[in-house]
């Protein structure tokens, strides 16, 4: 522990993701001088992800409040400290995520969550809908499925009884504290900015999506800053968190948000560019910038600071994808991922003129096309697996650049690219994102960017971090973009975004035959 006025403090960063509640116990003196996070323990409990329908993706939300608890006590138990060594709890929390509760707060659904496209043709009307053209103005959130917004949509035509007799709409983070506290707790306007019902330019639920959801504000929960503090933990819940029941606990934030703070990306120009499962292209600005257009998302993370940018779906799942049926001879080998990108880096830039579109599962920014699917063009007899493997990876990382141009466009152009996940712990991956995004690549040592930043909003929050962006993440390494290949990469780039736009109408033809339509 560090020995800067705090003894040995530690503050609890609770991550509530997409397939486990991750806790770090943070040397809260590490942040308060300003410095690197110091781990002093961590504890992990995973939790399933259920489809019991195409397009369904639910969770059980008190096997999530469960998960969490366990975890809080193993960190805290592991950090040595006691109860009276936890200086506070922060929180992060994975977006769009949805629990309908009745008005004693229990659950009366699983957990909707982001990756949940059930609302798909909602959101469809919605983007072709007049009444609802402005709404990713006002609201800083492109129309999609994965919103709460067309999630209640789809919930008030396919299930008007539970829509009508429902107490509350709230997120994942909501229903764990209210477990905890016994009592309706605010959500941080961080994690309503990716509902589809905040208003990014009044700070308060909008008027005309709450409207079009058919819905009022009573049933939504009250706002507050992502640095508000909750006090009064259950006695029982203490006790079970290893706490005392005065411990305060910071609302916290949104993962993407946090992961700018925790990784040191809130300079003008520095993006935050995450690649595990899926991916997202994130850069901080000191004012909202909702896009017009509706391609990228603007969501609050503190006082004065918001956090632009895209997600998409196509990151390491579809390296999975690859590895799995391209090159099975390495799937199950421990190093196979290490080898897959040897072998595809023994074709040449451009995959001898292979391009792929990587949207195997639908794609979220820049197009928002839940119909989009992969696609090769370019295939000849003098390809093999080397060549697919390449343009496999050119394809995402093209796809980001997308994304990253689009952001430069709303934001200011973007000088570095700090990236993080398991994609860049690879260096020839990296230096192939420097390569396409024509700009340098940084690897930063926050691998657990969100938890840390919730550390960090939450010291700032007691008044011990007067500003948290002064903290950043140690540079572990940097990449610059190879001068001779950021023209080729420009000119494929350039015939990649062409490519999508000339087969979207397929897209839609392929989805309506795959329905049977």
């Amino acid at each position: 522990m560090s020995d800067s006025g705090l003894g040995r403090k530690i503050v609890l960063a609770v991550d509530l993701g997409t397939t486990s509640a991750k806790v770090l116990a943070i040397d809260a003196g590490s942040l308060a001088g300003g410095g690197r996070a110091v781990i002093a323990a961590r504890a992990e409990r995973e939790y399933p992800l259920l489809s019991q329908e195409p397009g369904y993706a639910e969770q059980d939300p008190d096997r999530i409040a469960e998960a969490a608890a366990e975890a809080v006590r193993e960190a805290a138990d592991a950090a040595g400290c006691g109860p009276e060594g936890v200086l506070a709890v922060a929180f992060s929390t994975a977006m769009h995520s949805l629990v309908v509760t009745d008005g004693d707060g229990e659950a009366l659904t699983r957990v909707l969550t982001w990756a949940d496209l059930r609302a798909a043709g909602h959101a469809r009307k919605l983007r072709g809908s007049e009444e609802a053209a402005d709404l990713p103005s006002r609201t800083g959130v492109p129309l999609h499925a994965m919103t709460p917004l067309a999630k209640l949509l789809w919930l008030r035509e396919r299930q008007p009884e539970l829509f009508a007799s429902a107490g509350r709409f709230i997120g994942i983070k909501e229903y764990v504290l209210e477990r905890w506290f016994g009592r309706p707790v605010p959500m941080d306007e961080s994690t309503a900015g990716g509902t589809g019902f905040y208003n990014l330019h009044e700070r308060n639920w909008d008027d005309k999506a709450m409207r079009i959801a058919g819905i009022g504000p009573e049933r939504l929960p009250e706002l507050r800053a992502s640095t508000h503090v909750l006090r009064g933990l259950r006695p029982e819940t203490a006790a079970k968190l290893g706490l005392n029941p005065g411990v305060p606990f910071v609302l916290g934030a949104a993962d993407g948000p946090l992961a700018n703070l925790g990784g040191g990306a809130l300079e003008p120009g520095v993006a935050s560019m995450t690649i595990g499962t899926s991916g997202a292209v994130r850069v901080a600005v000191r004012r909202p910038a909702a896009d017009p257009h509706g391609r990228l998302f603007c969501y609050p993370l503190a006082e004065g600071w918001w956090i632009a940018g895209g997600p998409v779906n196509s990151g390491g799942v579809v390296f999975r994808w690859m590895r799995d049926k391209l090159a099975p001879d390495l799937s199950g080998v421990d190093d196979g991922y290490a080898r897959l990108v040897e072998l595809a880096m023994e074709a040449p830039p451009g995959a001898g003129g292979l391009l792929f579109l990587p949207h195997l599962s639908g794609e979220r920014a820049p197009h928002w096309d839940e119909r989009a699917r992969g696609t090769f063009i370019g295939l000849s007899l003098e390809h093999d697996r080397r060549h697919m493997l390449r343009a496999g990876l050119e394809g995402i990382v093209l796809h980001l650049r997308s994304v990253a141009d689009a952001l430069a466009g709303l934001a200011g152009e973007l000088r570095e690219i700090r990236v993080s996940g398991g994609f860049a712990r690879s260096a020839a991956l990296r230096q192939l994102i420097a390569d396409i995004l024509g700009r340098p690549v940084v690897r930063t040592d926050s691998e657990d960017a969100s938890g840390v930043g919730a550390a960090r909003l939450a010291l700032h929050a007691l008044g011990l971090l007067p500003d948290p962006a002064a903290s950043a993440s140690a540079v572990t390494d940097r990449c610059d973009p190879n001068p001779e290949l950021v023209p080729v990469y420009d000119r494929i780039h350039g015939m990649f975004k062409r490519l999508y736009e000339r087969v979207s109408d397929t897209f839609v033809e392929l989805d309506a035959f795959r329905s049977g339509g």
